[in-house]
């Protein structure tokens, strides 16, 4: 019998589920942190939720913890690396409120077409003003996805039931998938310029926080309305409450805010804007689902049993040779993915050295998790992360080489368009990327990096420094190769900060800049 230390309410029959396969329930409900790092002393597990903070602290208190399970989708209060270092196995339940989530999407798209919320305060205030809140029918029209994995894909499925036209953006889709699912696949920029409703249905990152900003929202559709029931933050709610007040805008539904709990934003000045209170996930089959999947998960994992959602993987598991290697490779799989602006045609990974003769294929997960991280909506894992590379029609292949000229290991991605190779160096094993596109460099992955291909002349290094200068951005560190026979370069650098779109587009338009792309790696 072991002990799970459960920190916040689970469902009933998640803890039934615990009860029926020997184990202890141990709930001790609002433990401030002194208090928990006293509780998980003896645990063998620990069940949270959203608002237990499971810090290196309290992984290094929990010495007989064997998995912390997360009865949710995101991670962002269990410090993984930590737990990873310390053979803690960390796992999820992301697929349980996919379904609520993808209904309350519905429920928004419904409700701002037709003013629900609207009409019946108004009646319950004694108004009966029928003429006052017209909707449109959903018959006809066309949606946008913006984000097509499990839940933007439940939306076009049940979007396509009222009859409605889909269209999506996701650089992470192939064009195969879409079709079989009924969608046409578009540029972000023609999408807003189709669609009479958005729905956005994507991970917040570097990459995708303010995306639906000012200069998108000026290439829509003219009375375009946008439904947010993914994450706050993606939309820049001051540049759509703009959009709205010009008219360019039509309406809009949101779940979700840039900062929450949110009682005070632009959008709540606006009569065609509907909100709730980032309800997507509320509901009591979601909340239930969730406590059932996570006691599964964290029953197999002390039994030593495979765990379907593992998260991370026991560090105890991967040999000396390899373990060093896997933040390398999934830092490299983000890189990759952010150079081809989405997913590749094909990927192969090599590895040449010492890792040739280890038995790689974490590494390899590592990568896919890298790739599929830097862009989707669903949470990645080394356990799904081959999945979504069958589901997204990526073909991947590995190759290894037990030579490697230049250096002791290294790992090579590649793919019809591009290349990148990566390695570790110096006393403290320190990540480098290595060869961009078959150039030679030398740069540590950063978590804001441009890669820049240019004509080969002089000024296009301070060209690309000034632009940078002016937009208040520091370079960090950067490395530059000539190419042997084309006359143009390559430059790798990386920045104190993310560049503004302003500046990117600048340089996108500069003379002698020939392609150039923001990489996020961390």
């Amino acid at each position: 019998m072991a002990r799970v230390l459960i920190t916040e309410k689970l469902a009933e029959r998640g803890l039934k589920t615990l009860a029926d396969a020997g184990h202890q329930a141990d709930v001790q409900l609002d433990l401030d942190p002194d208090g928990l790092l006293r509780a998980i002393v003896g645990a063998h597990a620990l069940i949270v939720r959203s608002a237990t903070q499971v810090t290196a602290d309290v992984l290094e208190a929990g010495t007989d913890l064997v998995v912390v399970g997360r009865a949710g989708i995101g991670l962002d209060n269990v410090d993984v690396d930590a737990a990873t270092r310390r053979g803690v196995m960390v796992v999820n339940a992301p697929e349980s409120n996919v379904l609520s989530a993808a209904e309350h999407a519905m429920a928004l798209l419904l409700a701002q077409a037709r003013n629900v919320p609207q009409a019946h305060a108004a009646l319950m205030a004694g108004k009966w003003e029928r003429s006052k809140w017209e909707g449109v029918e959903l018959h006809g029209k066309t949606l946008g996805v913006v984000g097509l994995g499990r839940i933007g894909a439940l939306v076009a499925q049940r979007a396509l039931a009222f009859g409605m036209r889909l269209c999506a953006y996701d650089p992470y889709v192939s064009a195969d998938r879409a079709r079989h699912m009924g969608v046409e696949m578009l540029s972000l920029d023609e999408l807003v310029a189709e669609s009479d409703f958005l729905t956005i249905h994507l991970p917040k990152t570097a990459e995708t926080a303010g995306l639906i900003g000012a200069e998108l929202l000026a290439k829509a559709k003219p009375g375009i309305r946008i439904v947010n029931a993914a994450r706050g933050g993606i939309v820049d709610e001051e540049a759509l409450a703009d959009a709205l007040r010009s008219g360019r805008v039509g309406g809009a539904a949101f779940d979700v805010f840039a900062t929450e709990p949110c009682t005070d934003s632009p959008l709540f000045a606006f009569s065609t804007v509907v909100v709730t209170p980032h309800l997507g996930a509320s509901t009591a089959e979601a909340q239930d689902k969730a406590g059932v999947t996570i006691a599964e998960q964290v029953n197999l994992a002390l039994a030593g049993d495979f765990v379907p959602f593992a998260v991370n993987v026991a560090a105890s598991e991967v040999s000396e040779t390899v373990r060093p290697y896997l933040r390398l490779a999934e830092q490299l799989g983000r890189c990759f993915a952010c150079l081809h602006d989405g997913l590749p045609e094909r990927l192969e990974v090599e590895y040449q050295g010492g890792l040739a003769g280890s038995n790689t294929s974490i590494l390899t997960l590592a990568v896919l998790k890298g790739v599929f991280s830097a862009g989707t909506e669903e949470p990645v894992s080394y356990v799904n992360a081959p999945q979504l590379a069958a589901e997204r029609g990526l073909e991947v292949r590995e190759a290894s080489t037990a030579t490697a000229r230049d250096y002791v290991n290294l790992i090579t991605l590649r793919s019809p368009d591009h290349s990148m190779a990566g390695t570790l160096t110096g006393p403290r094993s320190e990540s480098r990327i290595v060869l961009v596109d078959d150039h030679t460099v030398e740069v540590p992955p950063a978590e804001h990096m441009l890669i820049v291909r240019n004509d080969d002349r002089p000024g296009m290094i301070g060209v690309v420094g000034v632009v940078l200068g002016e937009a208040g951005v520091s370079i960090s560190s950067m490395d530059v190769d000539p190419s042997r026979t084309e006359g143009t370069a390559l430059m790798v650098l990386s920045t104190d900060r993310a560049i503004p779109d302003e500046a990117f587009a600048t340089l996108q338009g500069t003379d002698g800049i020939l392609a150039i792309h923001r990489i996020a790696c961390v």
